[in-house]
């Protein structure tokens, strides 16, 4: 017994479709069933963008179907690489706000692996955390912290919602982009990680336009990180 979506006596015209590589932008052709390639040109692995895994949490053909990308409980890592994509796909051309989240995803999950975070959460939040930024200069010509934190939220929610993420996981991820410059008091793991990467990545771009000194970043390490984990990272960083 086959799965209907792997059976090609089920397949329409877009069920073969090309996709951009992440890692060098040439175009990747995909049969649907595919849930990764490696780009000719690069050797990068790109992950099937339009594939949903959803049904592996009940069928019982799971694990004939998914093969090496494995069962349920590697969902997240699936979810984490498809957001990553998504993102870049969003901002296209905008290259410096691509390697902006990106680089904070990096940070997040250096400091969430020592803070006990959930991955899902924070990379999904590192990837998506600036993604309100173009609403908010079409709406408002700003790129204001507050306007950010506005747009952000709708887009992320559709972006998971499109992917199959849990409702729980948008919710939070949601939250998170939503207030990811102004921290409340009581915050969870996954926000401080999130938090401490963002500031890492802005205080590393600064520093590197020469608009911060080293003495004024000594200063922002010791008061305004939110956890020590991200703390010890920004100083092996910025003040090596």
């Amino acid at each position: 017994m086959r799965c209907p979506g792997q059976d090609t006596r089920f397949w329409k015209a877009d069920s073969i479709f090309e996709v951009k590589c992440p890692g060098c932008g040439q175009g990747v052709e995909f049969f649907k069933d595919e849930s990764t390639r490696k780009c000719r040109h690069c050797g990068h692995q790109v992950i099937n963008p339009k594939m949903d895994f959803g049904c592996a949490t009940y069928c019982k053909f799971a694990k004939q179907c998914l093969g090496e990308m494995g069962l349920p409980g590697q969902k997240d890592d699936l979810l984490k690489s498809r957001v990553a994509i998504e993102m870049k796909n969003y901002f296209k051309n905008d290259f410096k706000r691509i390697g902006h989240a990106s680089k904070v995803a990096r940070y997040a999950e250096r400091i969430a692996q020592q803070v006990g975070g959930d991955l899902a959460v924070v990379l999904s939040s590192a990837y998506l955390h600036d993604i309100g930024i173009k609403e908010a200069e079409r709406k408002y010509n700003s790129t204001e912290a507050k306007y950010q934190e506005e747009e952000g939220p709708p887009i992320a929610r559709d972006i998971l919602t499109r992917l199959g993420a849990c409702q729980e996981l948008i919710d939070e991820v949601a939250d998170i982009v939503g207030h990811h410059h102004h921290a409340r008091a009581e915050e969870t793991a996954n926000f401080k990680a999130l938090y401490d990467a963002d500031l890492i990545t802005n205080l590393e771009e600064q520093m590197q336009e020469k608009l911060v000194s080293k003495e004024k970043i000594a200063t922002v390490i010791d008061r305004a990180f939110l956890t020590e984990s991200g703390r010890e990272l920004a100083r092996s960083i910025l003040l090596p």
